[in-house]
């Protein structure tokens, strides 16, 4: 047989195994009947290899390109590209988190409105209402908290140290509205709502004597990230929330209490709080219609390691 009658009848047999093999690296999922597929194409095409080897060595761009197509498909098959903790991690950030978060967003919303209606209500009454402000503490303590307290408290230790006590704070406060969850989801809603409005307590104090900005500016930093990983914690749960929890104690640790203009500070909590929920929207939709184009079966495939 000479090279074009050779290519003429393998070249289906060769696309549709490059096909399958990008499909498995971009989902991580085949079906049961397209894994024994890959693997019979795997074989067929490992020996169309040898056979062109032997029979064409002077076609080197037909040989390159049998080698890459076959030694792409192993990797995917034998999973020799990633390893296995890696993948994991790969696979947890990538897909599952992402998919679990997108497919809670109508308990995020309600958990969002738990927390903000709250803080909304504190903050605009004690902005506009001098009684409530008179009540809220007696006059020496709120002029300490609003002129030294609360923004002391961002630098009162070493910034590791604070960042520590802070991750450890915000880990205990989105466990408590996961845990809560048990009991009808009524604790969680209140430990929302009791967050939500110590936040609009304290920014209505501050607004109300004309400070909103320096509120504004030690609250942003930090805790569009922070707000954001307690308010999917009360949707849903702890799991993933970790590395979110951690970096807004590290921005609350050692960027909230610096020295540094607002505009510096608030802008590295929203370039975080942006990178947050853009990964997470970004592969959470890709992670669902993903999952929406291969069955249940699927999922058992090659990520289950149904391999030769």
């Amino acid at each position: 047989m000479d090279i074009d009658a050779f290519v003429a009848s393998n070249q289906a047999a060769w696309l549709r195994l490059q096909q399958l093999t990008k499909r498995a690296r971009r989902i991580r999922s085949l079906s049961p009947d397209e894994v024994d597929e890959l693997t019979k194409l795997y074989e067929t095409c490992g020996a169309h290899l040898a056979h062109a080897r032997v029979r064409y060595a002077g076609d080197t761009m037909l040989i390159n390109r049998l080698t890459l197509l076959v030694g792409d498909t192993h990797s995917v098959l034998y999973g020799q590209r990633t390893p296995e903790v890696r993948r994991a991690v790969t696979e947890f950030a990538a897909v599952s988190f992402p998919a679990a978060v997108v497919s809670l967003r109508r308990f995020i919303l309600a958990a969002s409105l738990l927390t903000f209606v709250p803080w909304a209500v504190f903050q605009v009454w004690l902005s506009v209402s001098p009684r409530a402000f008179d009540l809220i503490a007696p006059e020496a303590a709120r002029e300490a908290y609003i002129n030294q307290d609360f923004a002391s408290y961002y630098s009162s230790q070493p910034a590791q140290n604070f960042a520590t006590q802070v991750f450890l704070n915000n880990v205990r406060v989105a466990f408590v509205a996961f845990a809560a969850g048990i009991l009808v989801c009524v604790v969680t809603a209140g430990v929302l709502a009791y967050n939500g409005a110590n936040g609009g307590i304290a920014g209505g104090m501050f607004t109300h004597v004309g400070q909103g900005g320096t509120f504004w500016g030690l609250i942003l930093p930090h805790g569009l990230l922070e707000l954001s990983a307690v308010v999917v914690a009360g949707a849903a749960g702890l799991v993933g929330l970790i590395a979110a929890l951690l970096l807004a104690a590290v921005v609350e640790g050692f960027v909230t209490g610096r020295p540094w203009p607002t505009a510096v500070r608030v802008g590295i909590g929203v370039v975080v709080f942006a990178a947050f929920w853009g990964w997470t929207i970004a592969y959470g939709v890709r992670a669902r219609d993903d999952f929406d184009e291969t069955d249940l079966a699927g999922v058992a495939g090659l990520r289950a390691g149904r391999t030769p």
